[in-house]
């Protein structure tokens, strides 16, 4: 059973700054009265934000922050099970949504969302539409159970039996089917798979079975040609060595002895071009100089002479022995490019002699490895490792099929499971067996409330209302005050098989605006009949208009007043 015991806001409507506390379980019976506006109402807006984080009336969130003030909007609702003590604050500017078990906050690790389900599904068990079904009867935003569709009806009664989980029991299970079907399909996918193997690797043992001495023979010939090939190959690196074994010396030495001849005679040419050089600049000085240019004395014409013959007579020397030079410098150019060209052919023969060499490897290679085929008999597969596959091919096949007969039988149980756990399955049953103490109930308030007809709940949740005379009605064919007795029966229906099924059992009863609305004086006297019946367990809030009429009538009353544009409680008696 839930115990409220209090609920505070501030900020909230047209709520102040100043908290707001009312204590929901002191007193059996409490009145609260005010005009309108006053923020009679505020309380149960404030109780179904706090634990549903939506107002009862159809306010955005928005909405619900004093438009004064505009921030800092604070709702507290504390309230027991069993031993536990609970306590949730929600705020608007800033966000914050908090439930303290025992004086210890609940992990906060997951979204608003999933913290929300933990409240309404762990700790309420119910929800926001079966909490005003069971705590509040009112005339604003509220939808009462005869005017809310089947499935909603169907919704209601599951809480109220808590029979619901049989319907989280049937999500998760199709959720299990729908993982162990993906598992059939790709277990159907792994025989197929292996089927497709087995036939493969069966051909390739036929063929393997089909090697014979042809291809023993076809490998012995192979390693023949191979060994000839070698043969060929040596004798052709044997020649070629002794050739170059010949020559290599003598070419070399010869290389060696052109190579500095010729860098002798290009020196001579050049020093023989440097003495050329410098006759003919002493010539010129002596043809264009008069006087000496470092004494500045005439230079005899004798002298000058002389010098000019001398230097005529050694170019013409100088000139002979410069055209001897280049001509033995071709000499030994030419014998230098045939002593580089025999060079270039000993390099081609140990080129020749390594491509030799890598090619006879390469051929032992080749014939060793025939060789172990021919031993091991392996040159197309090993027949026995592929039986060795083909066995584990089959035991592989034979798990599969085990496997995919359990997960078919499972699929298969939980099939079975699903038709129980559908609508027209357990629940149904359960249903059927409450529905005769609903209805029982139902027409005990009725006739409390001087309303005599007969009122039945089907297995579908739709009514049937006959009167005195047999006659069928349906619940809109009666007056706004018949449907007000209605509404009510099926609202203390509900809070007594709650009570009984020990599910959604709550001290708090709010009435809202009930007394104002249709009922005549005949139908608030039965009403309150009814309320002086409910257990000291019981705490009940009647919101209304008519104060002087109630006055006097319960044991507590509240009283609600605007105040400088804020809602506040003026009395409390």
């Amino acid at each position: 059973m839930i115990r409220f015991k209090s609920v505070s806001y501030q900020n909230f409507l047209s709520s102040g700054d100043k908290p707001t506390v009312i204590q929901l379980n002191e007193h059996k019976h409490t009145l609260i009265v005010g005009q309108n506006g006053a923020g009679k109402s505020t309380l149960l807006d404030a109780i179904s934000f706090a634990l549903f984080g939506k107002a009862h009336r159809n306010i955005n969130k928005p909405q619900l922050v004093n438009s004064v003030n505009g921030k800092k909007c604070v709702v507290e609702v504390e309230f027991e099970i069993g031993s536990n003590s609970y306590r949730v604050m929600r705020c608007i500017k800033p966000g914050k949504f908090e439930i303290w078990v025992n004086g210890t906050l609940l992990n906060q690790n997951s979204h608003n969302k999933e913290y929300q389900k933990v409240l309404e599904q762990n700790i309420l068990k119910l929800t926001h539409k079966t909490f005003h079904q069971v705590v509040v009867l009112g005339s604003s935003s509220f939808t009462p159970f005869m005017q809310l569709g089947s499935y909603q009806r169907r919704e209601v009664i599951e809480d109220l039996l808590d029979i619901n989980v049989f319907s989280k029991m049937n999500a998760l299970l199709k959720e299990k089917n729908a993982v162990l079907k993906e598992k059939i399909n790709h277990t159907n996918y792994g025989v197929e798979l292996n089927q497709t193997k087995t036939e493969a690797q069966k051909k390739y043992i036929r063929d393997l079975s089909k090697i014979n001495n042809d291809v023993r023979k076809e490998k012995e010939a192979a390693i023949d040609k191979l060994k000839n090939e070698k043969a060929e190959l040596v004798g052709k690196i044997a020649d070629l060595n002794k050739k170059h074994t010949e020559i290599c010396e003598s070419v070399n030495k010869q290389w060696v002895a052109a190579r500095e001849s010729v860098k002798d005679l290009d020196k001579a040419e050049t020093e023989t071009l440097t003495t050329i050089k410098r006759l003919v600049k002493d010539a010129q000085f002596y043809e264009t100089n008069e006087n000496c240019p470092t004494c500045e004395q005439n230079i005899d014409e004798e002298l000058k002479s002389k010098k000019l013959d001398e230097a005529k007579e050694e170019a013409n020397q100088l000139q002979s022995r410069l055209s001897q030079v280049r001509q033995k410098r071709k000499g030994a150019s030419e014998h230098l490019a045939e002593c580089e060209a025999e060079v270039a052919e000993l390099t081609k023969w140990q080129h020749q002699m390594l491509d030799h060499q890598e090619r006879i490897e390469r051929i032992d290679y080749d014939i060793e490895q025939a060789q172990w085929d021919i031993e091991d008999d392996k040159s197309h597969g090993d027949l026995a490792e592929a039986n060795e596959e083909y066995d584990a091919l089959m035991k592989e096949f034979h798990e599969l099929v085990e496997t995919k007969s359990t997960y078919n039988d499972q699929y298969a149980y939980n099939g079975v499971i699903l038709e129980m756990l559908k609508d027209t399955g357990i629940k149904t049953k359960i249903i059927k067996q409450y529905l005769p103490v609903m209805n029982k109930l139902v027409n005990q308030y009725l006739q409390i409330l001087d309303f005599y007809v007969h009122f039945n709940l089907d297995e579908s949740f739709q009514e049937t209302i006959r009167s005195r005379h047999r006659d069928a009605f349906s619940y809109d064919s009666f007056s706004e005050g018949e449907k007000q007795r209605i509404d009510l029966a099926l609202l203390f229906t509900w809070r007594q098989v709650a009570r009984m099924k020990n599910s959604i059992s709550t001290n708090l009863l709010i009435l809202d605006e009930t007394f104002d609305s249709s009922l005549d004086e005949s139908g608030i006297e039965n009403l309150m009949k009814i309320i002086y019946t409910l257990g000291d367990d019981t705490n009940i809030f009647i919101i209304s208009h008519k104060g002087e009429i109630l006055d006097g009538k319960f044991e507590h009353k509240i009283e609600f007043e605007k105040y400088k544009n804020f809602s506040r409680m003026k009395v409390a008696s």
